[in-house]
């Protein structure tokens, strides 16, 4: 796959691990980083916070889109994710649809070990997207 910015997958992992730091976990006390780079080159952070009613739990991932569609962003290439040091943390369905909302075809950066792991978002993760007929995204 080609890579299609100059941030590299491992400054995005590394961003993502600094995320982690910052969440908040008293439930399941798995921290969950992610880093999340616009088009421009922007890298925007989000780390999982929890809530004692589960379901208003928010992901890592979809932290990170809020606080960009937030700052006025909408166009993104990648969002590295980090939990388990050295162990792949794929996306939840629901941060997978979240994502193609955006960008069905954007890269999502895992580690295994001390490599970086890439995969397509459409291809790999969500093949076949939910799609609302008759709707688009909404542009900045």
């Amino acid at each position: 796959m080609n890579w299609p910015h100059s941030v590299t997958p491992e400054a995005l992992l590394k961003k993502a691990r600094e995320a982690q730091q910052a969440a908040y976990v008293p439930y399941s006390r798995f921290p969950v980083g992610a880093a999340l780079l616009t088009a421009e080159g922007t890298v925007i952070l989000g780390c999982n916070v929890e809530n004692a009613s589960y379901g208003l739990s928010i992901c890592a991932e979809r932290n990170a889109l809020t606080t960009a569609v937030a700052l006025g962003e909408r166009h993104f290439v990648a969002i590295a994710v980090v939990g388990r040091h050295g162990e792949p943390c794929l996306p939840c369905g629901a941060c997978r649809q979240f994502m193609a909302e955006f960008n069905a075809a954007f890269f999502v950066v895992l580690e295994e070990g001390t490599e970086s792991l890439l995969y397509r978002l459409d291809l790999d993760l969500l093949p076949h997207p939910f799609v609302l007929e008759g709707a688009f995204p909404l542009e900045a």
